[in-house]
């Protein structure tokens, strides 16, 4: 019956029409900000999932940025130091750690088996994203190092391609003809002196440790000349380019020699075939990192990265359900695919792996056959590491421009490395 109102039943509608607009307004003002590094193909990844999410949740709105590795690392740090960093964070092992005992990072144990259904990551899974028995992160995918490598270069010198187990004096020699089958224009390897994650896989296989567990130095000061000297022996017979070349190489596979047409293998990651491939008209091999003699395995599976939350984030539960999202949801983790590695849950995996392009299965065909022949996942780094990777690089670069001898260089490497480490105890 239309008509006579009455005016409580009126303000009652009244109050309950502004209470729904009221609530309408809180969900639409929900809003958070995500922030990642990588390639293209990771950027177009990560926006098309967070466009899925936003079209099944309204009320959401993600602001979405994106660096490169190298500048991705100071851009947070003084987002931190601003107190405004975004609310869901990209992070990598090296920097757990340190990010969690800082402060800067919510522990996401109260949302386990609610929000967060992960428990099917496994306990080795789940131990890596944990700092202090606390978790503090969420594995996107495992990943290994890998040898990312043009195979064409190496078809054209008549030579082997490198495969699992390649050792390093057969890599130096098939690396040098490369280059000699290009006249020189275009070298067998990157110069991977300066990359931490390579000498790491280099210490281990003399069964030593980048860090132990302690928070100290894991090798010797004769362990890090007789790296730099490898890598002066790889210039000297131009398997890998000199100095200002390699200068020109800024780690990421948009600006790796390996892109830009100048070098025939890039040290990476195993999750990064994808993107390499998906910016490179040759077509693309993989391989673990140059082996050596010894029983040691290089290798080791660990978390490729992570989600970690801002602990000052005013909307933490409606982050974290975007990150379970893109690990547990299949449509959301079949956008994101094998691009940030191969799913730690089972059920995801299969999930993604029921749509993979051959590139994709190549990556996953690799994680399996590399889980065969892995060591144990380090400890992760303490505070003052990625300080200590930068001086990695610092070094490197000045063997490379010859202004310091390797044994000079590994001298100051020991020297300010441990200074570093002690400031931060």
């Amino acid at each position: 019956m239309v008509g006579n109102v009455s005016r409580r039943t009126f303000m009652a509608a009244a109050g309950a029409s502004m209470l729904a607009h009221k609530a309408a307004w809180a969900q639409e003002s929900t809003r958070f900000r995500i922030f990642w590094w990588g390639s293209k193909e990771r950027a177009d990844r990560t926006l098309k999932a967070a466009a899925l999410y936003q079209q099944r949740n309204p009320h959401i709105r993600i602001d979405g940025q994106s660096l490169s590795f190298t500048d991705y690392w100071p851009r947070l740090a003084t987002q931190v130091a601003g107190r405004n960093a975004p609310d869901l964070i990209q992070m990598d092992y090296r920097y757990l750690a340190e990010y969690a005992r800082r402060g800067v990072l919510l522990p996401l144990d109260e949302f386990m088996g609610k929000d967060l259904q992960i428990g099917d990551f496994g306990q080795a899974s789940l131990d890596s994203c944990k700092v202090d028995g606390k978790l503090y992160a969420i594995n996107l995918g495992n990943n290994s190092h890998a040898l990312i490598y043009n195979k064409a270069a190496f078809q054209k010198a008549g030579v082997d391609e490198p495969v699992i187990g390649t050792s390093w004096d057969k890599f130096t020699a098939i690396c040098a003809e490369v280059t000699k089958a290009h006249d020189g224009s275009y070298f067998g390897t990157v110069d991977a002196g300066a990359d931490e994650a390579a000498f790491e896989n280099w210490l281990r296989q003399r069964g030593k440790a980048l860090y132990t567990e302690d928070g100290k130095l894991g090798f010797e000061e004769a362990d890090i000349g007789d790296w730099l000297s490898l890598w002066v022996k790889m210039r000297e017979v131009k398997a890998c380019p000199p100095a200002d070349i390699q200068a020109l190489d800024k780690s990421g596979p948009d600006t790796s020699l390996l892109t830009q047409g100048r070098a025939g293998c890039a040290f990476n990651h195993s999750n990064q075939f994808v993107g390499f491939q998906a910016i490179n008209k040759n077509t693309l091999g993989i391989a673990t990192y140059p082996q050596g003699a010894g029983p040691h395995p290089g290798q080791y599976l660990k978390p490729s990265m992570m989600w970690s939350i801002y602990a000052r984030s005013k909307v933490a539960p409606e982050v974290v359900k975007f990150a379970n999202f893109t690990v547990k949801d299949p449509e959301g983790a079949r956008v994101l695919g094998v691009e940030r590695g191969v799913p730690a849950s089972p059920s995801t995996r299969q999930a993604v792996s029921d749509q993979l392009d051959e590139m994709s299965r190549k990556v996953v065909d690799f994680i399996a056959e590399v889980s065969q022949r892995v060591g144990p996942i380090p400890p992760a780094p303490p505070q003052g590491a990625g300080e200590i990777q930068v001086l990695l690089r610092r070094v490197n670069e000045q063997v490379g421009f010859g202004r310091s001898a390797a044994s000079a260089a590994a001298k100051q490497y020991i020297t300010e490395a441990n200074s570093i480490l002690a400031r931060g105890r």
